[in-house]
């Protein structure tokens, strides 16, 4: 599959390569695609096969687009792509934004609803805001199961973000599809534990799990 993703950064270097090493094309976008430096941040992304493009070049090559950008510039970025160049696409968005004080520039809503109503055309699907960059292409670092959370409105959408996480290893029972995108705001906001937890066990590289009831347990309940 063709991929784009938006964003330089650690989080857009980690996918790259873990789709890359998964076979698919992978494009990055760089506002400044042809500096020696994009060259040599992306050295080793571009030994695996990865090219480097503009944003626009970047979402052209794209049946899926990744949002990895800083989620405070994310709406400004697309803009300059334009929506007739977004319409139809998957858009996959793990983006988070925060505020220098370290508050979430989002607190009512999330990025994800922003950028879906801002780019009605898209087919938005919100996953991974939940897990720092290194887990998000090796779940097998961890010593359990873990889940991972999707919001989205489009169907076939999500079909194929679930695809393209199944092949970072993640497994299916692992997915857990919370419904529309307004759901996108409590993936987001997690952020503010995550950052909590991080700091109480001294790593970043942590998953967590839905633990469900046994089923006796929910008959309990639900007398």
């Amino acid at each position: 599959m063709r991929i784009g993703i938006l964003g330089t950064g650690h989080v857009g270097q980690a996918l790259a390569g873990g789709w890359a090493r998964a076979g698919h094309d992978v494009v990055v976008g760089s506002r400044r695609p042809d500096a020696p430096e994009s060259a040599a941040k992306l050295k080793g992304l571009i030994g695996a096969g990865v090219r480097i493009d503009g944003p626009a070049g970047t979402a052209a090559h794209a049946e899926v687009l990744v949002n990895a950008t800083p989620g405070t510039a994310s709406v400004a970025l697309l803009d300059t792509i334009g929506a007739p160049a977004l319409a139809g696409k998957v858009l996959l968005d793990v983006a988070v934004g925060f505020l220098e004080d370290g508050t979430l520039s989002h607190p009512l809503v999330s990025l994800g609803e922003e950028i879906q109503q801002a780019f009605p055309d898209t087919r938005v699907v919100k996953t991974f805001s939940t897990l720092d960059r290194g887990l998000m292409v090796a779940p097998d670092s961890l010593e359990g199961p873990s889940t991972v959370f999707l919001s989205g409105e489009d169907r076939s959408a999500k079909e194929v973000v679930r695809g393209l996480l199944r092949d970072l290893g993640w497994p299916d029972g692992s997915l857990l599809d919370l419904g529309g995108i307004e759901t996108a705001r409590g993936q987001e906001h997690f952020a503010l534990l995550f950052t909590g937890i991080a700091e109480a066990t001294g790593t970043y590289g942590f998953g967590i799990r839905v633990v469900l009831p046994r089923a006796d347990a929910q008959a309990v309940s639900d007398d």
